[in-house]
């Protein structure tokens, strides 16, 4: 990683999110560098996507604070807001594309809608994007003719339209095969070294956890906050680290083991 890199990029204090009445998780405090490959994990229900959902400006806190260096997002007015959002990109859980556009024209979109570049400027930039997430040749295909783990790609490509600093990131890898998984680490990390993207990403898949991840965070569906946060390289090695984060994160190497 560049050594540029590591300054700080989000800063969440004392957050708490629920719905209504209902907590969903409490004094959520994180710091995200710039260059991090994070993680959100956790068990099921734990609040992963809700968590992500405020981080975009998708869904306001009970309390708390989010920075994006020095502007307080959710006390920030509606242009400072845009303006932040405009410096990400987000690729969702199913790709969510357009199936009536080809690939092309999916990236095309935020183009045509937040810059005044011309058609076939837009159309080259829109080939460039899906070129950086390994589809070049492929501008002219629909959603219906390509794989799942080139449908995540094409998503990734048009999260890249406008060249964010940040990438949100939910469940990239749900649904894919090792290997279309193994390839979407790979580009998450050419990408991250390359553009200098920093990314944030909500996953439970520790194959792609422990291999590009160098910062997280673990959320317990009981005490309904971080139980853990660090490389979770560090965090299963550590016998400081609460027992629902290590069960969590060993799990999979126990399946490994009964399985062989």
């Amino acid at each position: 990683m560049p050594q540029k890199l590591h300054a700080p990029l989000i800063k969440v204090q004392d957050l708490l999110v629920g719905y209504g009445s209902f907590i969903l998780m409490r004094d959520v405090c994180f710091q995200v560098n710039a260059g991090d490959i994070f993680f959100i994990t956790g068990g099921s229900g734990c609040g992963k996507s809700t968590l992500l959902k405020v981080l975009m400006g998708l869904k306001p806190p009970s309390q708390g604070h989010i920075w994006y260096g020095q502007d307080d997002f959710w006390a920030s007015p509606i242009q400072i807001r845009n303006k932040i959002k405009r410096n990400t990109g987000v690729l969702f859980q199913s790709g969510a594309l357009w199936s009536s556009m080809t690939l092309a024209q999916n990236v095309a979109l935020p183009l045509q809608q937040y810059t005044t570049l011309s058609d076939d400027a837009i159309y080259e930039l829109a080939k460039l994007k899906l070129a950086l997430a390994g589809l070049a040749g492929f501008e002219d295909y629909y959603p219906s003719e390509i794989s799942g783990g080139m449908r995540k790609r094409a998503g990734l490509a048009r999260a890249l339209a406008l060249d964010p600093q940040i990438l949100f990131l939910d469940e990239p890898s749900a649904g894919l095969d090792p290997v279309s998984s193994r390839h979407l680490d790979d580009l998450i990390l050419e990408l991250r070294d390359t553009l200098e993207t920093t990314f944030v990403i909500v996953s439970h898949e520790l194959d792609s956890i422990f291999a590009i991840a160098n910062n997280s965070i673990f959320l317990d569906n009981q005490t309904r906050t971080i139980q853990a946060k660090g490389d979770p390289k560090v965090l299963r090695n550590d016998p400081n680290t609460p027992l629902c984060a290590l069960n969590f994160l060993t799990r999979g190497a126990a399946a490994k083991q009964a399985t062989t």
